[in-house]
């Protein structure tokens, strides 16, 4: 057996590992499998017991030259990543009684502090209001927008939403994150009602809440609830589409969407331990982004000592 083989079996070893002990979502795994096939591809046919650490540094030169056939490179998040899923893969063979290169050994780039988009209450409105609610689709995107707003809700959670879990009397539901775990979200009066009249022009029964329309009459009644479920393509879309009615300058997401969630929250005095759990964050680093946007405390020095 070659030792590029052995370094295979390894890895699946280990991407076993995290469907069966660890739990992960397909979509973990299938990254976690390609950021250590290309680890392997560079790596060769070496044990992984003599990985040292010149490999990782070659590795990392390695990363940060890469171009694929299109001439685009990896950004620092990405190679990152890539980092990420090798240190995993030691831990994991560390804990095996595997011999190789300690992974707390290996550094990760240094990111820039992220600038966070979002949108004022006014940009808001202005978004929610030029939606056409004479169209089919109108109450739909309405409710849509608006429930991205009242919970912050990812976009891939917001198309995974059944109504059976939604209860609109509680204003409240359960969703699963990253890392599938459970938290709970609150729904606002008015996206309540923009739901409710939403859901009551539907003359189906199937379980997605949002759904695409057909423009063929006939197949209105088709059987075809989870195939209908809406996008991750058509919520950016309609996204994209009510920020240039508004006349918005700035590129409009349904991850902006849920920033701007975040730093009203924030802005009208919510602790950050509270939009932690809102918004599902499994550190509160992350949250902490959110804190440059809405520092009341150096708005008040400015004010004091500026004139």
């Amino acid at each position: 057996m070659s030792e590029l083989s052995e370094l295979q079996r390894l890895i699946t070893r280990f991407l076993e590992h995290l469907e069966v002990g660890k739990n992960k979502s397909r979509k973990t795994i299938e990254n976690y499998h390609h950021y250590l096939q290309r680890f392997a591809e560079f790596y060769g046919a070496k044990a992984i017991g003599a990985l040292s650490l010149d490999d990782v540094h070659s590795y990392q030169l390695f990363l940060n030259r890469y171009v694929d056939k299109r001439e685009h490179g990896l950004g620092v998040k990405t190679q990152n990543y890539h980092l990420i899923a090798l240190r995993a893969f030691l831990k994991y063979l560390s804990r095996q009684d595997v011999p190789t290169l300690a992974p707390e050994k290996i550094d990760l780039k240094k990111i820039p502090e992220r600038i966070v988009d979002f949108l004022t209450r006014d940009e808001v409105e202005r978004l929610f209001e030029v939606i056409q609610l004479e169209k089919k689709a109108g109450p739909r995107d309405r409710a849509m927008l608006e429930t991205l707003y009242s919970t912050g809700l990812r976009v891939s959670e917001l198309i995974g939403l059944n109504r059976s879990q939604v209860d609109l009397e509680r204003r409240e539901f359960t969703v699963r994150g990253k890392g599938r775990k459970p938290r709970i979200v609150f729904l606002s009066e008015r996206c309540v009602k923009w739901l409710r009249l939403y859901l009551s022009e539907r003359v189906d029964n199937w379980e997605p809440v949002f759904i695409s329309f057909s423009r063929n009459r006939a197949d209105e009644n088709l059987g075809l609830g989870e195939k209908r479920r809406l996008t991750a393509c058509t919520v950016e879309e309609v996204a994209r589409r009510s920020a240039r009615l508004a006349g918005i300058g700035k590129k409009v997401t349904p991850h902006v969407l849920r920033h701007s969630f975040a730093t009203d929250l924030l802005h009208n005095g919510a602790d950050i331990r509270s939009v932690q759990e809102m918004l599902g964050h499994a550190s509160i680093t992350t949250t902490q982004i959110y804190t440059h946007s809405t520092n009341e405390r150096l708005r008040e020095v400015h004010e004091k000592f500026h004139r």
